[in-house]
């Protein structure tokens, strides 16, 4: 059977791949799999898309008309301090070599994942899609947030110089199932996730580094996945738009704790460390130029998708991402 779309996501085992794969197979409305397409999620051994080599024999391989790439080198705030060349280097040549193969292989088109984190360190609040390059990112992550930064340069180099429609997406911070539950290496919520499971599980308290006082939006992977699939199919434009809940969505990081408590039903002591850093205050991200789009979206309320993320960690305890494998 011909597929008229083929649909190539790199990164396909991570976060965000795994969300869209369960959106694909599950989803019986608008956002799940169409009969003309085919979907291919890559993980790390199908190659390695730093080389040129490897990148170009999975498209000989899969011939893909569509790619949506989520695969980057990424990492918690630590690595990110210490390996900065590590993170701009090997990012700039997958996303080159992801851009480039699928020009050189006349893709229809490519969705590639941005980050919250190349915005302009020092700017104006809420951002929005227009101020990408208006100053240096936050000196903790230059590497990683340059190259990603690129992938918008490139695009519009590759509209303008051959009409090939490449465009981005912005998530503000992701959470799931089949997220990364390393407590030395983990984002937010699966941290705390980790943590208050272990704590329950120990008999011992639960403890929050910081005040717990900083703003953050949070999106739940699978109301994402379907912002990027929405992304693939019908979003025109080479500029970027930011994937968020709004502004008023917002949740302290107090909130997060507050929900995992609740989520594993926590009995235990429960306190805030304030010696510890809390980090920026507050980032908040526009979602106007999604919400025009897509105005009548219903997203997963935080409290809701915060339980089946929590669900998912326990039921998979044994094989997730959690450090000890």
């Amino acid at each position: 059977m011909s597929h008229d779309k083929v649909i190539l996501v790199t990164g396909g085992s991570g976060l965000v791949g795994k969300a869209i794969e369960w959106v694909v197979e599950n989803d019986k409305g608008r956002f799940g799999k169409m009969e003309d397409e085919k979907w291919i999620f890559l993980t790390s051994k199908d190659g390695d898309l730093r080389s040129a080599e490897a990148t170009r024999a999975i498209f000989d391989k899969y011939k893909p008309t569509h790619v949506i790439h989520l695969a980057a080198l990424v990492g918690g705030l630590f690595k990110n301090m210490k390996y900065k060349l590590d993170f701009l280097r090997d990012n700039l040549l997958i996303n080159d070599n992801v851009l480039h193969t699928s020009h050189e292989h006349k893709v229809k088109k490519v969705v590639s994942c941005l980050s919250t984190c190349i915005f302009p360190d020092k700017t104006t609040y809420p951002i929005d899609e227009t101020m990408i390059h208006n100053g240096p990112p936050h000196d903790s992550n230059f590497g990683y947030a340059y190259a990603k930064r690129l992938i918008d340069t490139q695009n519009k180099a590759y509209y303008e110089q051959f009409g090939d429609k490449f465009t981005s997406a912005i998530p503000t911070n992701v959470f799931g199932p089949h997220d990364n539950y390393d407590l030395q290496d983990s984002h937010v919520i699966p941290g705390l996730i980790h943590k208050c499971y272990l704590a329950k599980k120990n008999g011992t308290p639960f403890v929050v580094a910081g005040s717990g006082k900083p703003l953050r939006q949070f999106i739940y992977s699978r109301d994402l996945a379907k912002l990027f699939i929405w992304v693939l199919r019908e979003y025109d434009e080479v500029d970027p738009i930011i994937l968020s809940v709004g502004e008023k969505d917002e949740v302290s990081i107090k909130d997060v704790a507050d929900a995992i408590v609740n989520a594993i039903d926590f009995k235990g002591g429960y306190s805030f460390d304030t010696t510890k850093a809390d980090g920026q205050y507050k980032k908040t991200a526009s979602n106007e130029k999604l919400l025009k789009y897509l105005p009548d979206f219903q997203f997963t309320p935080f409290e809701t998708a915060v339980k089946e993320s929590v669900e998912w960690f326990i039921q998979n305890y044994d094989n997730a991402r959690t450090g000890k494998h």
